[in-house]
């Protein structure tokens, strides 16, 4: 690379897939591997799993290669994308742990441009500019050269292709629609009917041909192709025409021009005289003939005081609305966190913009009293708007018919609040063009075409604690300002009970606020003091609970007893006993009743308090509680062994797998990752409440996974943990099985006294109980001890004797770790060709167990053996080797060592400048570590550099070299190394 702006890459999508670099066409190779590029576009800059792929690709059936399928498409695809000489960290298709990741940045895709064009001609077309309007929906579809994705197999492929063609009709729509808007109706009447043709029962399309027609004079006509459509709808779907084209419908029949043509477009031609097979209805009066109100109305509510945190949303609710159109805009979140205020804010905000009326309706969907039906609501704002009106019809069809031809010529903005779903609401829209309708409630209307849709949270840490002070009283709150934060902590920022909160404190003066955070310390207290008078933070929870289905009740109240704050379907799926794709359907129903969030696709979590209360409804069902709670550990310890390297034999006791969800090791890391940092929160969450064997047992199966990630910290937090309660375990092989644990994970972290203590505790115990598969753990530990701290001999010792035990009890990878030290040893020691003897025995036990990660250690000590005794050929092909298996498992310490190792010998076969460039490649992989975390960054970075140094000075580049050797010094400067050695298996 020479430093220079690489050529652009683009990439087309809509048509056959094509790429160009700097106008050059690129060799795609054949359609299926034009289809994995197309998955990995398509979730641009998204890490995408294998298993991803494969189903994508294959339709959830896969090619007996399996995996391995996949390399064989992205290399070729990488050597035709990206620019000459680029490395795996430049490539535009990225690797690591089992997937790819294709980076969008700096890659023009036609799909993007498509994005654009169509957003430029939707802000021209809002702002009235509709001759630019038209031009960019022209640009946007001479975008296509064909059917999208042409020819490309796979589910995702069709899935993109039938979007972007659904894509292209609207764009379609759009430009037909600038057309009638600029007085050219008649020039779109082939097209439309073209497509009328291709899908007769798309309202859309018909809907824009009715005002084509009705622009060209053929009223009538237009009147008859809506009859046409409404009875094939009910003679083959048993439905009547949607919303949008019933007001196509009677706009024509008003010869409502404004509407159908565009306020600057009338009428030439006098309008037809038809007559409607439609029943009438009071809707269809000319505006003339409808009573306007006897007085502007507003039964708004009063103002509930001062909002805090709330002006992104408010902002939302407030912001200008078509005037042609009923605006609808919805607010859902859980109980109390504060619907009623906002809207009612914004509707008095609002409120001049609506002379002709604002009305509040309480529909009462969660209240103690009995709910608005639809036919008492409409009774109700029918009187508001005038009382003097004479008896009602009660059906609702009828109902409806009145309030729309009443509302009809009026603008009104009307607030719904506490709704229950979207049929509540749908008579109760008025007709008036520029009405605008807020909803409130705790459900999410999906089922309601709404143009603005905006979920509550709770407020954040200083808004919370704002309102609070506002509550209270800035001088009470600023006696005690870290006892005021915590309170509103407590309050889980929820404005109902910050309010409760701050009332009960106005009403008791004595009181000190930290005496109320005392008052809801614990769980057991803290909803119980959120109460006063009527208002209860637990009595608004109750009644979301009381509204839910009886499947939904109960998946509420294991999701409450949940381990983790966060976690994805297969968790509650376990603790249910219900399929997983089952339990995502019943969490998004509860997502939509706003009493489980979903943060990120996928993920979920109930607010503090709401967890809360489901743990408190659990405890009426004690049986269930307890086998969901279990069923949940489980779970995560069946992923913690199976994600680790020791193998079954690692895990001689305690449950055995039965029905595990993860297919492989991948499968159970990647569960893991996602859980983030609360895996130690998990052990702790059994030993409270008695399950001491699970605790010991869960962080015994994470140690592997955490150590390998480089979370030393948590590893020792979860052991420390279960070893306080160990004493209470059934499992007897647990206080020698977590004391090995401590050591190996003490070692990682160069906590050598500490591993030596444990390690010889552990054997102790180990043979004192006669269990040699601790006893060979322990023994593996004290061996590596020995090493890492120069002491060769008693290493040998230790190791040997592990693998004699290990061979008897099968354990492969205490034997795979024992011969890995032995070879360490010897290479330490100059034995070079008994360190390969060593390192070939380690790496049989590591075919055996299969993982990329103990296979790529032992080819990199292997590799590192043949380098010292001058093998290049040798050493190069295993570092290549290891260095392609740390990526798959994103080791990025192996991958660092082994690239920057196989510089050297790359250098001792005499390509210099190769050499360079691996040094550079393992710099940047040593960045991702973290010298927090990592601590051997200091070594490594040493280790990087001298080896570039001297690849400096083999080329003449003295400068250069002298920089890397300072920069060595430096880094030696920092890492105070009289107080820190290698790790066994960082020693040059």
């Amino acid at each position: 690379m020479d430093g220079g702006t690489p050529p652009l890459l683009r990439i087309a999508l809509l048509g056959p897939l094509r790429a160009w670099r700097g106008g050059t066409p690129l060799d795609l190779g054949p359609v299926r591997r034009q289809a994995v590029l197309a998955a990995l576009v398509l979730r641009a800059d998204t890490q995408v799993s294998h298993e991803q792929l494969l189903d994508d690709l294959w339709d959830g059936r896969p090619p007996g290669s399996g995996h391995k399928v996949l390399p064989s498409h992205v290399h070729p695809l990488r050597k035709a994308l990206d620019v000459v000489g680029a490395g795996p960290a430049e490539s535009v298709i990225r690797s690591g742990k089992g997937r790819y990741r294709f980076v969008g940045h700096g890659v023009r895709l036609d799909v993007t441009e498509l994005d654009e064009r169509a957003a430029e001609a939707r802000r021209a077309r809002t702002s009235g500019d509709v001759t630019t309007a038209m031009d960019r929906f022209s640009e946007a579809l001479s975008l296509f050269g064909g059917e999208p994705l042409t020819g490309l197999p796979g589910q995702r492929a069709r899935a993109e292709r039938r979007r972007l063609l659904e894509r292209r009709l609207s764009l379609r729509l759009g430009r037909l629609e600038c057309l009638v808007l600029l007085g050219r109706p008649a020039d779109t009447l082939d097209e439309l009917a073209a497509l009328s043709a291709s899908d007769p029962l798309d309202e859309s399309v018909l809907a824009l041909r009715m005002r084509a027609l009705y622009g060209s004079g053929r009223q009538a006509e237009a009147l008859n192709s809506y009859q046409d459509l409404r009875a094939r709808l009910r003679e083959e779907l048993g439905i009547d025409p949607g919303e949008e084209l019933r007001r196509t419908y009677d706009a024509v029949l008003r010869q409502d021009d404004g509407r159908l043509l565009g306020p600057a477009v009338r009428l030439r031609t006098p309008p037809v005289t038809v007559h409607s097979t439609a029943p009438p209805t009071p809707a269809h009066a000319p505006a003339h003939t409808r009573p306007r109100p006897r007085r502007a109305v507003n039964d708004l509510p009063g103002d509930a005081g001062r909002l805090i945190g709330r002006e992104a949303e408010l902002a939302l609710l407030i912001a200008p609305s078509d005037p042609g159109a009923v605006s609808i805009v919805t607010v859902d979140g859980t109980a109390g966190v504060g619907k009623t205020a906002l809207v009612v804010r914004a509707a008095r905000e609002l409120s001049a913009r609506y002379p002709d009326g604002c009305l509040f309706m309480d529909l009462r969907a969660h209240s103690t009293q009995r709910r608005q039906s639809p036919e008492q609501a409409l009774q109700r704002l029918l009187r508001s708007l005038d009382p003097a009106t004479g008896e009602l019809p009660g059906e609702l069809e009828e109902l409806t018919a009145v309030w729309r031809a009443t509302t009809s010529p009026l603008r009104l903005l009307l607030v719904l609040d506490d709704a229950l779903d979207a049929d509540q609401i749908r008579p109760l829209l008025p007709a008036g063009a520029g009405s605008r309708v807020l909803v409130a409630g705790r459900r999410r209307l999906a089922g309601l075409d709404a143009d603005r849709r905006v979920t509550l949270e709770h407020l954040a840490g200083g808004d919370a604690v704002s309102l609070l002070r506002h509550i209270i009283g800035e001088e009470r709150a600023g006696r005690e300002p870290e006892a005021t934060r915590r309170l509103a902590g407590l309050c889980d920022g929820l404005p109902l009970a910050l309010r409760i909160a701050g009332s009960r404190l106005q009403n008791r003066a004595t009181w000190t606020v930290e005496y109320l955070v005392g008052r809801m310390a614990g769980d057991e207290h803290r909803l119980g003091e959120l109460s006063v008078g009527d208002r209860s933070v637990e009595a608004a929870f109750r009644l979301s609970y009381d509204q839910l289905a009886p499947e939904q009740q109960r998946a509420f109240r294991v999701l409450g007893l949940a381990p983790t704050v966060e976690f994805d379907a297969l968790t509650p799926a376990a603790m249910l006993g219900r399929p997983s794709y089952d339990t995502e359907r019943l969490l998004e129903s509860l997502v939509d009743t706003s009493l489980v969030q979903e943060p990120r696709p996928g993920r979920y979590r109930l607010h503090d308090l709401v967890r809360v209360h489901a743990r408190r409804v659990a405890e009426d069902v004690p049986a269930e509680a307890v086998a969901a709670r279990r069923a949940a550990f489980r779970l995560c310890l069946d992923a913690g062994r199976t994600a680790s390297d020791w193998g079954a034999a690692g895990f001689p006791t305690g449950p055995g797998p039965t029905g595990t969800p993860f297919t492989d090791w991948r499968d159970a890391e990647s569960w893991l990752e996602a859980a983030g940092n609360e895996l130690s929160d998990v052990v702790g969450h059994a030993a409270a409440l008695g399950e001491a064997d699970h605790a010991c047992w869960l962080a015994e199966a994470l140690c592997d996974h955490l150590v390998r990630q480089g979370r030393y910290q948590e590893s020792r937090t979860a052991l420390e943990i279960a070893l306080a309660h160990v004493d209470e375990a059934t499992d007897r092989r647990m206080p020698a099985a977590l004391r090995n644990c401590m050591a190996y994970t003490a070692i990682h972290q160069r906590r050598y006294r500490q591993a030596g203590a444990y390690a010889n505790e552990a054997l102790d115990l180990s043979r004192r109980r006669a269990d040699p598969g601790e006893e060979a753990r322990a023994l593996l530990g004290l061996g590596a001890l020995s090493l890492s701290v120069g002491e060769g001999d008693r290493a040998i010792l230790h190791c040997s004797m592990a693998v004699d035990l290990a061979g008897r009890l099968g354990n492969g990878w205490v034997a795979w770790m024992a011969c890995v030290i032995l070879g360490l040893t010897h290479q330490f020691q100059g034995r070079n060709e008994e360190a390969l003897a060593c390192f070939a025995d380690a790496l049989v036990h590591a075919q055996e167990g299969g993982r990329p990660h103990m296979l790529g250690r032992v080819l990199s000590c292997a590799a590192d053996a043949h380098l010292r005794l001058g093998h290049y050929g040798e050493a190069r092909s295993r570092f290549r080797e290891a260095i392609d298996l740390a990526a798959e498992v994103g080791d990025v310490f192996l991958c660092a060592r082994s690239l920057t190792r196989l510089g050297t010998a790359e250098q001792g076969a005499g390509d210099t400048g190769a050499a360079i460039a691996l040094h550079h490649q393992a710099l940047l992989q040593h960045r991702l570590l973290s010298p927090l975390t990592e601590p051997s960054y200091d070594w490594l970075e040493m280790d990087i550099r001298s080896r570039l140094g001297h690849a400096y000075v083999a080329s003449g580049r003295v400068r250069e070299a002298s920089a890397q050797f300072q920069a060595v010094l430096d880094a030696r400067a920092r890492a105070h190394p009289a107080g820190r050695g290698p790790r066994s298996d960082e020693r040059r």
